[in-house]
């Protein structure tokens, strides 16, 4: 029965709500912002790369804005950009992967908009900076309630549900190319989790920037081995994705029973779970990042979801085509399972048994960041409902590692669907600020653009400041006080 009503549920809202819902705001804003994907995204790039090599360095409480994106690329590549397309593409064959990019062109836009409304509506709290959908829905929308119903759906859709999912992703996965037990697996897996988390947001984004760019990177290198060792099949796998988005009966196959609407379907669903632009979790990360301007670190966001959808995704679409590992009969039972053993046939045409294990190690890490970024980003929305202390924020951190062994148990088909459930529900009051804070975007970005010109890139933090200033009056008051006990 629960079954039945969460496919109602996700049948309502991708196939209706949210698939208008996240790319008509995406197509707005991309309208309204005048194209920014064509125009800022690798100035923006070379301006990251300069940071890096100049090794910026930030206050406690807060990140550079690469270990923001980096914290932010965490969360967004995970079992989505491998598991969550190879399913895409199996349930929706290959044209899928054309909508996938849509999706992704879009929401660059989408993503730019979340991330300077986190800049503009942070607090600090406890000495650390946090922000994200609910603080610019309770700041700028001022509901208050509509702040903790994104609150509430974002802890259970990442703190628990999300974390199901990757747990259950790397157990079978480890399992499955090293033949380890999976309670060996989820101990290991749970022990890492555990001492990241206990460092706090320094521990988050060190680990995050140093991991981030060494697993992404061998992952797109491995799938060019792979593609380049199956070259002759590049132009046919590409002309099937173009083909196959707009009549996927054409290209024959496995894929002749599917039709249009699924293609377009599972490509933009699967695609916005992997990037997560206009979902509501990435803005946790850019929001507390130490930018000059809020425009500046938004332009960083458009680089997260061009490295997760047009780097990461495309990968794992070219590998499975090119290698002649893409299946489009898998049953819809088995459907998790089954795009995870087709994209590890992908990797072992290639490098034989190896291929197998490199996709578990890639997959492991994936999950592992995943776990971590989305950890940080429940925990802003635990901060945002409850009057925080260390009692709280460990029993949280306890609920995280219950729910990371609980989802190694679980059926992977079933997690998927409560997954897309979950995040599903949480975008929907981000896309309501987003539509309704839009005019506000516009003005950040046209504020950037005019103190360019004039050489002094400079924004006036209102909310953390506001709280900074709090902060100050209470320190004044109480020496005020102390002074006059005293005398």
């Amino acid at each position: 029965m629960f079954k039945e009503l969460v496919g109602f549920v996700n049948t309502i809202l991708w196939d209706y709500v949210l698939i208008f819902g996240l790319i008509g705001v995406g197509v707005f804003m991309t309208i309204r912002l005048r194209f920014p994907q064509f125009t800022r995204l690798f100035p923006a790039l070379k301006k990251m790369v300069q940071g890096i090599i100049n090794k910026e360095e930030v206050e406690e409480g807060k990140m550079t804005p690469f270990q923001a994106l980096s914290t932010a690329v965490a969360a967004q590549v995970g079992t989505g950009n491998i598991v969550g397309v190879a399913t895409a593409i199996a349930a929706g064959g290959p044209g899928a992967a054309f909508w996938m990019l849509i999706s992704a062109f879009f929401g660059m836009a989408t993503i730019f908009s979340e991330s300077v409304l986190a800049q503009k509506y942070r607090e600090t709290k406890d000495g650390e900076l946090v922000g994200g959908p609910a603080y610019y829905i309770k700041n700028g929308l001022k509901s208050k309630g509509l702040a903790t119903f994104f609150s509430i759906t974002c802890i259970i859709a990442l703190g628990v549900v999300g974390i199901m999912v990757q747990s259950n992703s790397v157990a079978g996965s480890v399992s499955s190319a090293f033949g380890v037990p999976v309670i060996a697996v989820t101990i290991g897996l749970a022990i890492i989790v555990a001492l990241i988390l206990m460092g706090g947001m320094g521990r988050i984004a060190s680990f995050a920037e140093t991991v981030v760019p060494i697993m992404a990177g061998a992952y797109i290198l491995g799938s060019l081995v792979i593609i380049f060792m199956n070259l002759e099949n590049f132009v046919p796998a590409v002309k099937s994705i173009f083909i196959g988005a707009f009549s996927p009966g054409a290209i024959g196959g496995g894929v002749l029973g599917i039709t249009v609407q699924q293609t377009i379907r599972f490509g933009l669903a699967r695609g916005l779970f992997s990037n997560e632009a206009g979902m509501g979790s990435t803005p946790h990360s850019h929001a507390v990042a130490d930018a000059k301007h809020p425009a500046e670190q938004g332009f960083t966001a458009m680089i997260g979801v061009f490295i997760s959808t047009f780097l990461i995704c495309l990968s794992t679409v070219m590998v499975n085509l090119a290698s002649g590992a893409y299946n489009g009969s898998i049953p819809s039972a088995q459907m998790a399972e089954g795009a995870t053993i087709m994209t590890q046939n992908g990797f072992a045409a290639g490098f034989g048994t190896f291929g197998g294990m490199f996709l578990s190690i890639c997959l492991s890490f994936f999950s592992l960041t995943t776990i971590v970024g989305w950890y940080f980003f429940a925990e802003s929305n635990v901060k945002n409902i409850l009057r925080t202390n260390s009692i709280i924020i460990n029993a949280f951190k306890g609920i995280v590692l219950t729910a990371l062994v609980i989802g190694t148990l679980i059926d992977p088909t079933f997690v998927w669907e409560l997954a897309d459930m979950s995040m599903g529900i949480m975008a929907v009051p981000n896309i309501i600020a987003l539509v309704l804070l839009s005019k506000e975007v516009k003005f950040i970005l046209d504020d950037y653009d005019s103190k360019v010109l004039s050489g002094n890139i400079h924004w006036e933090y209102e909310y953390q400041n506001l709280e900074e200033k709090k902060d100050k009056k209470k320190s004044v008051l109480r020496k005020g006080l102390s002074t006059t006990i005293l005398k």
